[in-house]
């Protein structure tokens, strides 16, 4: 996604919450989720890069990534799985578990410039006023415009 930001063929910007308030590796693990808390904080929407492993951590209770998924909830988040494969529907294979059983309101995008952008205006500003629950994604004629 940073390659994307930087490619001035593709129209693509976000700000990265986690270029704020440095952890580095020798930091306590209190001092890491201090800093990844005041990080979400600054934030306004999420982009949750979709793969086993991403479900995996987010759903293990111990991991950072568990952490950030139980923060997001906490604020109230927009949270976008951006599917790593490129599957453009819901894959419950990875979207963390805190996510599927709290029936939080998300969008399952495939991992493409054009989606998620449109995602992050489209989704993300309607989140608050929603009321919707779970996972969702966009129908085939959403990318066809695209």
């Amino acid at each position: 996604m940073e390659a994307w930001r930087e490619n001035e063929n593709i129209d693509f910007n976000f700000y990265d919450a986690h270029d704020l308030y440095i952890s580095r590796d020798t930091s306590l693990p209190t001092t890491i989720k201090r800093n990844l808390r005041q990080r979400m904080s600054n934030a306004k929407q999420i982009v949750l890069i979709g793969t086993p492993e991403a479900k995996r951590k987010g759903g293990d209770g111990t991991s950072f990534l568990a952490y950030e998924i139980e923060i997001m909830q906490e604020f109230d988040l927009p949270i976008v799985i951006a599917n790593h494969d490129g599957d453009k529907g819901v894959d419950r294979n990875f979207i963390p578990k805190p996510l599927l059983d709290t029936n939080y309101y998300t969008l399952s995008v495939a991992f493409s410039p054009a989606i998620i952008r449109y995602a992050l205006d489209d989704y993300a500003a309607n989140f608050a006023s929603s009321d919707k629950s779970g996972p969702h994604y966009y129908k085939q004629s959403v990318y066809d415009r695209l």
